[in-house]
Formats: structure tokens, sequence, C-alpha cells
């Protein structure tokens, strides 16, 4: 890395210090190392609490790495587990006492419903001298799959598509998802009770709330029948979503079908939930990271929502706005992350960073010293390989010279090829971790 006394020197660095910036974030929302941290006194719980078997269940694109940690310092009172994480993501598993499922995210498939009787089966040794421990992060939701009976696989399918191609937000998507599965809002403490449980969970949603993560399993659900139905009701879908679906919330909604349970049911007297890692601290990694490479910084949100476009559009007047204002007190850094959404109208491949990150290069077009790194954490950013991509003032100009025309590319939802073409994606591979996305802005 360039720099000279901490400070960074030269323009032509910007794009790899953002880059390291997100690695550095990255790094502080390692699987492995938040398990790790929690290992002792789960430990402590299985010997002082008198168990004589411990449970492991995993659901998540972290799975995985969550998993290898907790049966390397903890194999010796593994007694059965399994988990389930997204296609890629569980390569190199190394794992004896934890079997490991790939499936499908963020539309649920077949391997995903197999995957998820096998850890219903695991679920059904619990007793009340069981523990169980359950990894959960980020996609945990698509990938723990378990429709109520009268709703095929197919149909789940159908109703996920359609909420997320409808620009749906995740509590909107998960309190739908909740409402027709066996696992979800609650559930799975219900399948484990009377057993205890520890839930060490990687939160990858916006204020870390504990039933919205993977669909809160192990958590109260607050959300209802009625929710669930107004959700599909709000996005116009009630007349194109499977009827089986459709009928299946209403009769919920008439309280003809039990509900998710509450705050105070009895499922939850011996469930523990413990957030292990956040957007959050990783946003105060990237901070403490830009702060020692010699820039300004400061994080300006973790809870980027709403249309990836808008936001991108959002950010980049912040970066304008502070480009204009500066004196020459060096680089500034600004720092955000959460999650936002992209209704696609176009017939295009790409993914919200992409989507957000041309929005921003094309409202900074021909802007000298503004750069933006937006990524998502877990290496994904939609049906793609890359993890988002890297853009300046530059890009737009670049492009143009190269035959692109970036008003089509965002109309048709093809922010990928895009930047395929333009030569700005940030390509990671699986990362392991899974908290949100992160935006990475350096204003010189």
């Amino acid at each position: 890395m360039p720099a000279t006394d901490g400070i960074v020197s030269g323009m032509e660095c910007t794009e790899t210090i953002v880059r390291q910036i997100f690695a550095a974030a990255l790094e502080a929302a390692d699987p492995a190392r938040a398990v790790g941290n929690h290992l002792n006194s789960l430990r402590a719980r299985y010997r002082n609490g008198g168990f004589s078997r411990l449970l492991v269940i995993g659901f998540g694109k972290a799975s995985v790495s969550m998993a290898q940690a907790l049966e390397h310092s903890a194999g010796d009172i593994i007694t059965d587990g399994a988990v389930i994480t997204k296609y890629g993501h569980g390569i190199g598993s190394k794992l004896k006492r934890i079997r490991v499922f790939e499936a499908g995210h963020p539309v649920p498939d077949e391997n995903g419903l197999n995957a998820g009787e096998e850890l219903l089966r695991v679920a059904g040794k619990a007793d009340a001298e069981t523990l169980a421990a359950v990894l959960i992060s980020g996609g945990g939701s698509a990938l723990f799959v378990s429709p109520c009976p009268g709703i095929s696989l197919e149909e789940k399918q159908q109703t996920t598509d359609l909420l997320l191609k409808a620009g749906a937000k995740i509590h909107e998507l998960n309190t739908v998802r909740k409402h027709i599965s066996r696992v979800k809002g609650g559930r799975l403490s219900g399948l484990l009770h009377p057993a205890a449980s520890v839930s060490l969970i990687l939160s990858d949603v916006i204020g870390d709330s504990l039933d919205v993560i993977a669909s809160g399993p192990t958590a109260p659900d607050p959300s209802t029948f009625a929710a669930a139905l107004a959700v599909v009701q709000n996005y116009g879908l009630r007349r194109i979503a499977p009827q089986a679906v459709v009928d299946h919330l209403a009769r919920g909604a008439e309280g003809l079908l039990p509900e998710t349970p509450k705050v105070g049911d009895p499922v939850f007297s011996k469930v523990t939930n413990r957030i292990i890692g956040s957007n959050r601290m990783a946003l105060d990694a990237a901070r403490s990271s830009a702060e020692a490479l010699g820039l300004r910084a400061g994080i300006l949100s973790a809870e980027l929502s709403g249309e990836a476009s808008e936001a991108g559009k959002i950010l980049a007047r912040k970066a304008l706005e502070v480009k204009r204002g500066k004196r020459d007190e060096g680089p500034v850094c600004l720092i955000s992350g959460g999650e936002t959404t992209v209704t696609v109208t176009g017939p295009g491949t790409g993914g919200r960073n992409m989507e957000l990150a041309l929005a921003f290069a094309m409202e900074t077009e021909g802007i000298s010293g503004i750069t933006l790194l937006s990524a998502g954490t877990d290496g994904t950013d939609g049906p793609t390989d890359a993890a988002g991509a890297v853009v300046d003032g530059m890009t737009v100009a670049r492009a143009r010279s190269r035959g692109l025309d970036p008003v089509k590319y965002l109309h048709d939802n093809d922010s990928y090829n895009f930047f395929r073409k333009a030569g700005a994606l940030v390509v990671t591979g699986p990362t392991g971790t899974n908290v949100m996305d992160i935006q990475i802005m350096v204003i010189e």
C-alpha cells in the first residue's frame, strides 16, 4: 500500500485503498472468530447444565465457518449435527461430526427441502437432557426449507420469487416466509422444546432484530398471518401468487390456523439468543482501517435501505457536498452499511450493490477525486459471481468510450454486465460471512 507516514499518497491508489478497507471489514465479520468468542460459555453451559448430548443445527451463508469453529473447539461433546449453506459456500469444509448440505439461495430448491428434513431429523433427537447449538446467519430463510402442509416447494419458490422481484423489504419477505413455514417465526424452538438451546447469530438485517434474521426460527414472532396476507396484497400479488399460499394465509388471518409463537410462550423458556456479529461491527472495523491509512473517517449510516439506485444517488450527492466544502485537510472516507432493494423491471443481470454503484457513477460523472466501493459481505451480489463494484468519477466516461450506455444498462437492471465490460467488478468469491452490504467512499 503506497503511503507516507500513514497518509495515503496519490489518487492512483484510491481503488486499492477502498478494497483494503473492505477487506478489514470482512475480517471483523469473520464468523469463526465470532463463534470462538462464545465457545467457553457454551462449554460451561453444557458442563454445568448436566446435559447428555449436544446437537448442532445451522443454516445460512456463514453456517459452515461457524460449524468449523464449533467443532474445532467443542467436537468432543458434539453428538450430532447438520448445517445448510449456499451452493459454493461449503467447499473445502472438513467437518467430521457435522454434516454439510448446499442448497439454493435466494429462491429455495429441492436440495434445501431435503437438507431441511435432515435438520429436522437432528432436532427430533432433542429432549430435556439436550443442549442444542443453533448457528444462524444471513440466507437462512431461503436455505432452511420446510413448507407448511398443503404448500409445495414450487409454490414457496414462486412466492419468494414474486416478492423479491416486487422489491419487498426483508422484513416483509420474512413475514410471509414465517407464516408458510414449519420452522421459521419461532417454530424451530417449538420443535426443540423441552431441550435448552443457544443460538449464535450473525446478523444480516438492519437493527439486528432477532425475529427478522433468517426469519427468527428461535425468537418470538411479533408478526401475524394478517400482516403476511397484507404484504402479498400491498404488492399486488394476491391474484398471481400461488392459490395454496394465499388460502393458507387467509385461513390463518381468520384464526383457523395456529399463530407463530409469541413472547411468553413456554417454548422459549430455555432459549438463549446471542448476536455475535453484525454490520455495525464491520463498519467500525472499516472506519478504524481507514483512520490507520491516514484518512479522516466517519460512518454515515448502518441502516441504508430503499431502492438501490436511489441510495446510490443519495450517497453521490453526499460525496459531492463534502467535496465542495472540503479544505486541504486530506482525503475523507465515508462509510455506510445496510441492505437496499431492487425492483426488477428489466431483463438484465445484476445485484443491489452493482445497481447502487452504477447510479452513483452516473451521478458523479466527470468529477475527479471521488471513489465508491459497494459490495456484499458474503461475496455475492444478486445471481452473479461478483460481490459488487468499485467506481469513480471517470467510470462512466471510460464505459462510454467502450460503447456502453450506462442509462440503458441501469434501465435494464443489467449492472453486472455493465461492470463486467467496464472492468469495475469486485470479485471475492464466497467469504464465509454475511453481515449485509458495505459502501466505502473516499473523497479527495
